[in-house]
């Protein structure tokens, strides 16, 4: 029988994830990484319907998690995964046993989860993670699933593997030199690769993103209003979609903020530079990430030598580069398994052996 295989880039936005496979057409979901404990799980009103979340229950609590997760949240509420350890908390825990439920398996031959680049580079925390991914998930009212082995790569890797598949450029990618950058919710992430080998000291992430860009803007109304403005969904759609978004019932111009929440980017593109240079040597630099639109214009102009490619599908290109890169290691896997990580694919440490 065919190995499954499972992939899950759990962000500090969002939680993507593989749901099936079928070589060319990997099908993938997403929800927000908001995770609502209580201590039993709630009752929804008929009238109001079924929202479309999952309680997964973790050391006596249960978290709310799943595309509706916010119609869960409190006053006090807000984006769990706020710090770099933050895949050492329960809510982490909680929201990727969440995407296990949605991908509707009993069992995983090898689940690929991604790290930020920093804390990749930190084997102890690949190998602690590796290892609270194997075994079997409580996932709640009787169901479970087990996953047989784990492995860790660092987020943007999965980009990498996903550039190759869909250009078609695996052979060229293999001799030369590429810079993978990833603007997430709250991490600026890049990797400097020779071949698919990451070369670390090229390599780095910074605790900057669209969070960052947001609460930028959103300080600057709450300086013009008066108020306490942090209604960063709606700043968030109005820089996606080109809109002036409506506060306090009147459209608002957030253009005379946007100097300032430029600089975000700005900032942490300079940071990325101090680590690559002016980028010379390497031939392909791939923007990809949920903040790929509001960082590019920072990148084009740090590397104005360079074309700059950007992947389409940018919210799930680490997630199905990851399942790529599972294939390939099962694939290799009967053959010479120490090989792997130094052939196929830069993975920071074996998984639990």
């Amino acid at each position: 029988m065919e190995a499954i295989v499972r992939a899950v880039d759990a962000g500090r936005g969002n939680i993507k994830f593989v749901i099936s496979d079928d070589d060319d057409d990997i099908k993938c979901m997403h929800f927000p990484s908001e995770a609502y404990p209580a201590e039993r799980e709630k009752r929804i009103d008929v009238l109001s319907g079924k929202r479309a979340t999952v309680g997964i229950p973790i050391g006596g609590l249960i978290y709310e998690v799943g595309p509706e997760a916010h119609m869960a949240a409190d006053i006090f509420n807000a984006k769990v995964l706020q710090h770099d350890a933050y895949f050492e908390t329960t809510e982490y825990l909680a929201l990727v046993r969440g995407a296990l439920h949605f991908m509707n398996v009993d069992h995983i031959d090898l689940l690929v989860v991604g790290l930020p680049v920093a804390s990749f580079k930190m084997p102890k925390r690949v190998a602690a993670l590796e290892k609270q991914m194997t075994g079997t998930h409580d996932l709640g009212k009787g169901k479970s699933v087990t996953v047989k082995e784990a492995r860790v790569l660092a987020q943007p890797t999965g980009a990498l593997m996903h550039y190759g598949k869909v250009h078609n450029r695996w052979a060229e990618l293999r001799k030369e030199m590429s810079l993978i950058i990833d603007p997430g919710a709250q991490t600026f992430d890049w990797i400097v690769t020779k071949g698919i080998q990451q070369i670390e000291s090229k390599s780095h992430s910074l605790d900057r993103g669209m969070f960052d860009v947001l609460q930028k803007i959103a300080d600057g109304i709450s300086a013009n209003t008066g108020t306490q403005f942090r209604q960063f969904e709606v700043l968030d759609a109005a820089l996606r979609g080109g809109k002036k978004p409506v506060i306090f019932q009147q459209e608002y111009d957030i253009a005379q903020h946007l100097p300032m929440a430029k600089k975000i980017a700005e900032h942490a593109v300079g940071e990325m530079r101090r680590y690559v240079g002016d980028a010379s040597e390497i031939k392909n630099i791939i923007l990809v990430g949920g903040g790929a639109f509001f960082f590019r214009k920072a990148i084009k102009d740090a590397f104005p030598k360079h074309k700059i490619h950007e992947l389409k599908d940018a919210l799930y290109a680490n997630v199905k580069g990851f399942q790529i890169a599972g294939r390939l290691i099962k694939a290799q896997e009967p053959k010479e398994r120490k090989a792997i990580p130094a052939e196929t694919i830069e993975s920071g440490g074996a998984a639990n052996e």
